[in-house]
């Protein structure tokens, strides 16, 4: 089958499209008869049966329907589906019929809209460069400032810190300083919200503009406060108090999305917001910042994975599933159940835990004691381990007191050397001994099924459990490997009989508990899963077992609730919602949100399948093995390297300090971020060997793979810091990502760097990721994808490979731009899988609560309501 680019390498021979569907019955009206013909043409066949089955008769796939729907858009003659109606409808003469009609929505249902496109003909111009410069060069210098007062404060807390005398001394001086910079670290965003900003208010302003940096100066102060740390405790929404948010009593939020513009957000008593949901409060659209309110009723349950748009409410008891999403204007009335991106009505019950009884006073408690034990065992334990280091090493406190070499000493560079290879691989060895020991252990205290109160000393186990088996260095040290296998049975996974592929899992997955999860054999899993296997309400929890089935492939961004009901045989696509009710799915794919059936495997999927069995199979086993071992070496080695360095560094500013005082420090820190970047971006450069990537279609089992893989290990945690930024498009650049000028990038990842384009003045909110590849069973393909000038990606958008989108294109939050679809210029899309939204008029400028316009019924994305559940 010929792929969506011309550009895509194939590897192995490519094979004629299926003759099966060229004979039966003739078309009976002109629509059948202009499809056919369409058709026919994109799978380059004489003429096409309009009963032909698209994937089973006609041999097409995905990325060949894809196709054939962007070239009817261009045809005002016949009418256009979306790629759910290809699914739905998989025949020409069951497809012209379904286009026919127009379906009414539900009664009740408030549907999202796109605003009516703007008068002018292009995208919207990019802000003046001088404006862009200048933001850029106040949040260098707002970086740099920060770093020498931290550093000042530091290096000044420590010095007073040594001078103790003592055990009781030391500890007692380690605990004030402690305390007090803690709180100060986290009064000092507080302070700053109120002083910039005073109440946030629904309004818009430009990117780059001084309105733009003062919520970005908000937004990093959040985002590196330390009481993210105290998120799943009742201090935390506490802080969200002081911060201007209305946040009632017996609140639970376990999302690690802090929201920003919190004077606008309004939370019921006894709500829960799962973790990753987004509900921030702002969004970026076309080069301009929009704030708006989110208000979450009493006893409302928000699902995980799950996006609330600005000016979205929720009402009592109202409840939001999982991998959802409210589009800017929806409302989910009083006691109403929603799920789907766009969300619509449904009648599964998310909130399947009951409420336990407890004291009024528990949550005071816990949260007291959480900051008993930080100020009294974990701050002086941090203080005084970090002054026994710098004086019980040699190699750091000999330097404290001699003359200053700097740079020019051997011996800096040999104790660098010895320091960062104890320091690296013998925390990495104790790190993976605690982590196969302690959870085990702890384990023990709690008993699947039984419900417990939150806030008592079983949720301090489980929590504990939690952050001790989802540590993302080993995920990222044995994934996209065969060693991932034995990794996850030794934190606790039940793997069944394993059928070893090499791949079968990626290297980014998180679970609530280890020892509830099952998987059968055969199975493999892309990257993102996240198993719920802890159910929550405002008072309870309990862990239950998530089983998945032998056999099935999980693409990638997938919430796997306990519950859910899939079996053996199964294709989930990517950023599925995966159903918790109706009869349980085996020997089908299942795509969207809400999902419906997809064909589990098509003609290019199988075109593999004879190198994933027998001594063939074996044998290229075993050369994969050998080459991910490599893999790791070579990036455990990077990591190492970079250590070594950053050592270098400190111990040289450490031999400075004398002299230069804590300017010293301050410079450590913007230097260790510069060296840092530098680092893994020549890595990352030097492994392509400077040369872009090329579209591929190949097995897992092809050396280029292998070499692919290996690419998705250079570690790139470090551009987060550059969210926001002007930097962050500069650092795209050097990884060899073809960015336009003005682009605004709130936090999106491009997993190939060289195979995506974005144009000039595009805008890219946090979590929208650009994926130029896809793996399903053993078959991995990546082709290009391109953003046209002044594009916007929605919060979490997901756009998919061989995708481009014309300029002044949106995609509207939690969308997903399935492969191969091209979106026209100035066209509004959303949905899982994103469709062509209908048009509404834009909302009435200024502060306030929606317009009718916005609440109102809307017509559904592109006629597509149908509900999985």
């Amino acid at each position: 089958m010929v792929e969506q680019s011309a550009d895509v390498y194939i590897s192995g021979p490519d094979e004629a499209p299926a003759a099966g569907g060229t004979g039966g019955s003739p078309a009976n009206t002109e629509t059948e008869r202009g499809l056919a013909e369409v058709l026919a043409d994109v799978l380059k066949a004489e003429r096409v049966a309009v009963d032909g089955h698209f994937f089973d008769d006609l041999g097409a796939n995905s990325l060949v329907m894809a196709q054939f729907c962007a070239r009817l858009r261009k045809r005002a003659d016949l009418p256009s589906p979306s790629m759910k109606d290809i699914y739905r409808s998989p025949t020409i003469r069951s497809l012209a019929a379904a286009l026919a009609q127009a379906a009414p929505d539900p009664a009740g249902v408030s549907r999202p809209a796109a605003p009516a496109p703007p008068a002018s003909a292009g995208p919207p111009p990019p802000p003046p460069r001088a404006r862009h410069v200048l933001c850029g060069a106040a949040q260098l210098l707002i970086f740099l400032g920060y770093s020498f007062v931290a550093g000042l404060v530091t290096a000044r807390g420590f010095e007073w810190v040594a001078t103790g005398s003592g055990f009781a001394d030391i500890y007692l001086r380690s605990l004030l300083f402690g305390g007090l910079g803690f709180t100060g670290l986290c009064l000092f965003p507080v302070v700053a919200k109120w002083l910039l900003v005073g109440r946030w208010k629904p309004g818009e302003f430009p990117v780059w503009g001084l309105g733009y940096l003062r919520l970005w100066l908000v937004k990093v102060l959040l985002h590196a406060n330390p009481m993210v740390l105290f998120i799943g405790n009742p201090l935390y929404v506490l802080y969200l108090r002081a911060l201007g948010a209305r946040v009632g009593r017996g609140v639970t939020i376990l999302s690690h999305s802090v929201p920003v513009c919190t004077d606008l957000l309004t939370i019921g008593d006894g709500a829960v917001i799962r973790k990753d949901a987004y509900f921030q409060c702002y969004r970026a659209h076309a080069g301009r910042i929009q704030t708006g309110r989110v208000t979450i009723g009493r006893d409302a349950f928000v699902g995980e994975k799950t996006v609330l748009d600005i000016d979205t409410s929720m009402g009592d008891g109202a409840q939001l599933g999982h991998a959802s999403a409210l589009y800017r204007g929806q409302h989910v009335p009083d006691g109403a159940r929603w799920h789907g991106s766009p969300a619509q009505p449904t009648e599964t019950d998310y909130l399947r835990v009951p409420p336990a009884a407890y004291g009024a006073l528990r949550r005071a408690w816990f949260g007291l004691g959480a900051l008993l034990q930080l100020y009294f065992l974990y701050l002086p334990l941090f203080m005084g381990g970090t002054y026994l280091l710098f004086t019980g090493v040699p190699a750091i406190g000999d330097r404290l007191t001699a003359d200053t070499t700097g740079l020019s000493s051997a011996a800096l560079y040999t104790d660098a050397l010895v320091l960062s290879l104890v320091l690296f691989f013998g925390l990495t060895a104790v790190g993976l001994v605690v982590l196969y020991a302690v959870p085990r252990l702890l384990n023990l205290l709690i008993e699947p099924g039984r419900v417990y109160p939150l806030y008592g000393f079983h949720y301090v186990v489980h929590r504990a459990i939690a952050r001790m088996t989802n540590v993302k260095f080993f995920a990222w040290l044995f994934g996209d490997s065969s060693y991932v296998v034995h990794y996850l049975r030794g934190i606790g996974y039940n793997l069944n009989q394993v059928e070893q592929t090499g791949s079968n899992f990626g290297s980014e997955f998180q679970h609530e508990t280890p020892f509830l999860v099952s998987i059968g054999s055969g199975t493999m899993v892309a990257d993102g899963l996240s198993v719920l296997n802890a159910e929550y309400s405002s008072t309870s929890f309990r862990v239950a077992k998530v089983s998945i089935g032998a056999r099935n492939f999980l693409g990638n961004n997938i919430a796997y609730p306990a519950g859910g009901r899939t079996g053996e045989n199964c294709l989930l696509a990517t950023k599925v919602m995966v159903p918790l009710d109706g009869e349980i799915r085996e020997g089908v794919g299942l795509l969207g949100s809400p999902c419906f059936e997809i064909p589990r495997t098509v003609e290019r999927d199988t075109r593999f399948d004879h190198l994933r069995s027998g001594d063939t199979q074996r044998r290229l086993l075993a050369a994969k093995n050998r080459h991910n071992l490599g893999t790791m070496a070579l990036l455990m080695g990077v990591r190492w390297l970079l250590a070594y360095l950053l050592t270098v560094l400190g111990l040289a500013a450490v031999d400075l300090y004398g002299v230069a005082g804590h300017v010293v420090i301050a410079g450590y820190l913007a230097i260790t971020l510069a060296v840092t970047t530098l680092h893994y971006v020549l890595a990352e450069r030097i492994i392509t060997r400077f040369r872009p990537l090329q579209p591929r279609l190949c097995s897992i089992y092809d050396p280029y793979f292998w070499w692919h893989e290996r690419l998705w290990k250079v570690p790139d945690e470090y551009l987060e810091i550059f969210n926001g930024t002007p930097f962050k498009t500069l650092v795209w650049r050097m990884l060899g990502v073809r960015v336009g000028r003005a682009v605004f990038d709130d936090g999106c990842f491009i997993t190939e760097r060289t195979l995506a384009a974005i144009g000039d003045g595009c805008t890219l909110n946090a979590g929208t990721k650009i994926q130029c590849h896809s793996q399903e069973d053993g078959t991995f393909k990546s082709d290009r994808s391109t953003l046209g000038d002044g594009c916007t990606l929605g919060v979490s958008a997901h756009v998919h490979y061989g995708v481009n989108m014309g300029d002044g294109a949106v995609l509207a939050p939690d969308s997903f731009l399935m492969k191969g679809e091209e979106v026209p210029a100035h066209a509004q899309w959303g949905g899982n899988p994103a469709a062509d939204l209908p048009v509404a008029p834009e909302p009435s400028p200024g502060p306030g609560a929606p317009t009718a316009a916005q609440t109102t019924a809307m017509s559904s994305v592109n006629g597509a309501t149908a509900t999985v559940s």
